[in-house]
């Protein structure tokens, strides 16, 4: 285990080298701290404070009179007596003086990273529910339902951020490998970058499965040109790299692999058939087999271009159905075997392999066929809902969908839109307003509906609008109760407040009606 401790040289050494120490206030050369946090209700003894986000002098001195004795601020506090440490960029002197106070525990991890605008979670189920054969059920999971850091049942419990603050994140890194895992499969957002969450870390394999317009808009990213820079961030950082030939942007995506990591650990991968935007080396094909409502059935081949590659060949099958869902499956499986899974080790796994809040179905007597799923955004919608109408082809496509306040604004658009190309009837509602109206959002996202092609109903509370929509269904017809999937609250304003989760809502409303 770690020794964990940071003394005055260390943090000025590491501060230095990365050229962010900008002076030292109250220097204190036998300085040694034994604890970290940025929240001062959480201070003690001998602690070094990080004075990030909407900083204010109380929380420095507070963090002081439990003890602690040495902060990092982008601003000094002569008035204080602990040792200040005044930086350049906050976040990144927080990430840095994290790994090394945690003892650099993502030197002890094979870690596989994902990003994209949709299917980072259910890749990273994937492929950790391959490795967990492969390593004996030693890998670790941070992604956006879950974190799991070794074996006990308190080592598992829901996430509030897909990829949380770089001292929480080492932290948990840290735990991990006390607890004997080996590997780390973790999604990796945009947000992540922006924010500087992961500044210096390094990947073993980054995944890039795909990019359109998201998360653009106050309090995000100001256009899709950001966007999609912070997320090519993790190919720069990523030691080998897979990229979904298939993906917009994908010069855009493949330079930027390029630019730092050698074109024989680049590895691209697309169904069979298809034709890149680019001319690029593509080194593993799919081919769907089968694709029902139960399951889906796939094959991947290598191409002459992948002989010294991972050998994945094979039939493979999963248990969440949606040829979507078998390029994320795609990825996983190349990971997998980058990371020293087999090709047995995937069959075995993957049909087994199930995602919380991702295409969750419930069947009713009278009222058709209910579907839960994460889908959040235009293109995790538009991909779900075409899947949907090529199953059910006589029925009525009936959606509840509310958009996130704050963030996200992109969205409301691109639900709209998703709606008009593949649903009959919209129930717009309330999902995570925070501190906007969520009448407003759902004004936004009507505005970009066609009222003749689509029937819309507004019901801002959530529970209703699904029970109206449940009962407004017929025994054909299909209702998916869309982007929330296992959320057990709504983010309102600033206060996570409880919510049963959709299934469980949708479940409650079945009993009653067919009671």
């Amino acid at each position: 285990m770690a020794k964990l401790q940071l003394s005055a040289s260390e943090i000025l050494t590491i501060l230095r080298e990365h050229h962010l120490l900008k002076n030292v206030i109250h220097e204190n050369n036998q300085l040694v701290v034994t604890d970290v946090t940025y929240d001062s209700r959480t201070a003690r003894p001998d602690g070094l404070f990080f004075c990030k986000g909407n900083f204010k002098p109380e929380y420095l001195t507070k963090a002081v009179d439990a003890g602690a004795t040495a902060y990092v601020s982008e601003i000094g506090a002569e008035q204080s007596p602990a040792t200040g440490y005044i930086v350049t960029n906050i976040q990144k002197a927080m990430s840095l003086l994290s790994a090394a106070f945690y003892g650099y525990p993502q030197n002890d991890l094979f870690i596989v990273a994902f990003t994209g605008t949709k299917g980072k979670t259910t890749s990273a189920y994937f492929t950790r529910g391959i490795l967990q054969q492969t390593t004996h059920k030693h890998t670790a999971l941070f992604s956006t339902i879950d974190r799991i850091l070794g074996p006990k049942p308190e080592q598992e419990f829901k996430s509030d951020l897909t990829t949380p603050e770089s001292l929480n994140l080492f932290h948990d890194m840290r735990e991990a490998v006390d607890s004997g895992m080996t590997t780390l499969v973790m999604e990796v957002s945009s947000q992540a970058y922006k924010k500087n969450r992961v500044y210096g870390l390094k990947y073993d394999v980054g995944i890039f499965l795909n990019i359109t317009p998201d998360h653009i808009g106050r309090n995000e990213h100001p256009t899709f040109a950001d966007y999609l820079h912070c997320k090519l961030q993790l190919l720069v950082n990523s030691r080998k790299c897979i990229i979904n030939a298939e993906s917009d942007h994908l010069e855009d995506i493949y330079m930027a692999a390029k630019a730092t990591t050698q074109p024989e650990d680049i590895y691209l991968y697309a169904r069979e058939g298809y034709q890149p935007s680019i001319d690029v080396p593509i080194d593993y094909r799919f081919k769907s087999r089968e694709d029902t409502l139960k399951d889906a059935k796939f094959s991947v081949t290598h191409t002459d271009l992948a002989v010294d590659e991972p050998s994945v060949d094979g039939d493979y099958q999963l248990a969440l159905p949606g040829d979507y869902n078998e390029n994320n499956a795609v990825a996983s499986i190349i990971a997998a075997g980058l990371a020293g899974a087999t090709t047995a080790d995937a069959q075995a796994s993957l049909p087994e392999i199930t995602v919380p809040g991702r295409f969750e179905s419930v069947t009713t007597k009278q009222h058709g066929t209910v579907f839960v799923d994460y889908a959040h955004n235009y293109a995790s919608v538009k991909a779900l809902l075409s899947f949907l109408r090529k199953q059910y082809t006589d029925s009525r496509i009936i959606v509840v969908v509310g958009s996130t306040g704050d963030k996200g604004i992109s969205r409301r658009e691109g639900f709209g839109k998703a709606l008009n190309e593949e649903a009959d009837v919209a129930y717009l509602t309330a999902d995570d307003p925070g501190f906007e109206d969520p009448a407003d959002i759902a004004k936004q996202i009507d505005a970009y509906i066609d009222h003749k092609r689509v029937d819309v109903h507004v019901q801002i509370d959530r529970p209703t609008a699904i029970h109206d929509a449940i009962v407004d269904s017929r025994a054909e017809d299909v209702v998916v109760l869309a982007a929330k999937g296992e959320d057990p609250y709504q983010k309102i304003r600033g206060v996570n407040t409880p919510y049963p989760t959709d299934m469980v809502v949708a479940k409650r409303v079945i009993s009653e009606i067919e009671a």
